[in-house]
């Protein structure tokens, strides 16, 4: 399909069935990486994987609300604190039923998965991106880094940009990973940043994800 027709397209499709799916798989993301050396960072609020469900993000403190965006695809995600400022693609789900990764050998590419929720949009949109590759950091590395009040902001094809602000950053274990809490709608339109994280083996790779839950704050 091309860009040119996703208005009429989207217009015809609800992303529920598909985001449900992810929930239920609830195993996301990355299974590559390499050793590295001290890692890339973790969250200070989250040392070590919580892997909880009863523990995480607190919802933000109500604001007057943001008016959400029509649907339109991501076209780049920037994150100008960690130095983000990456293309994306379109990703969907590998046949086990995962979040795919975008090509590895791209360090700088992020992807947003397709067949949910565009950011801007009503609901929770998801993008996900390595950690690193074989050659070194990639797009995400330095996600666990971040902290309340950053920003996230996403160009889409139609020409708007959404910017959202950071609620929070937690790493899950993807034996244990919390789908509902991570990928569930909170009345808002909410964007999840997704990596890898936590310990890595060779044998298992990273034992953990990196979540940041981030809100609308602004349209432009």
């Amino acid at each position: 399909m091309g860009r040119d027709q996703w208005v009429a397209e989207r217009s015809r499709r609800t992303p529920w069935g598909a985001i449900a799916l992810v929930m239920l798989t609830g195993l996301a993301l990355m299974r590559n990486g390499v050793e590295t050396s001290p890692g890339p960072p973790q969250p200070a609020a989250a040392a070590s994987v919580a892997g909880s469900r009863e523990t995480g993000v607190s919802a933000p403190a109500e604001v007057e609300p943001v008016p959400p965006l029509a649907y339109a695809p991501a076209a780049r995600i920037q994150i100008p604190s960690i130095q983000v400022d990456a293309p994306v693609v379109d990703v969907n789900l590998d046949p086990a039923g995962w979040i795919e990764a975008p090509p590895a050998q791209d360090a700088n590419l992020a992807g947003w998965y397709q067949n949910g929720i565009a950011p801007g949009q009503r609901g929770t949109a998801v993008m996900v991106g390595h950690v690193d590759n074989l050659a070194g950091p990639a797009v995400f590395y330095g996600l666990g880094s971040l902290s309340k009040g950053r920003q996230v902001e996403v160009s889409r094809y139609d020409g708007r940009v959404a910017v959202f602000e950071i609620y929070g950053v937690e790493v899950y274990s993807k034996y244990d990973f919390p789908g509902p809490r991570v990928y569930g709608d909170t009345g808002h339109a909410e964007l999840r940043v997704i990596t890898c994280g936590g310990a890595y083996s060779k044998a298992d790779g990273y034992e953990a994800n990196v979540v940041v839950f981030a809100r609308l704050v602004e349209t432009r």
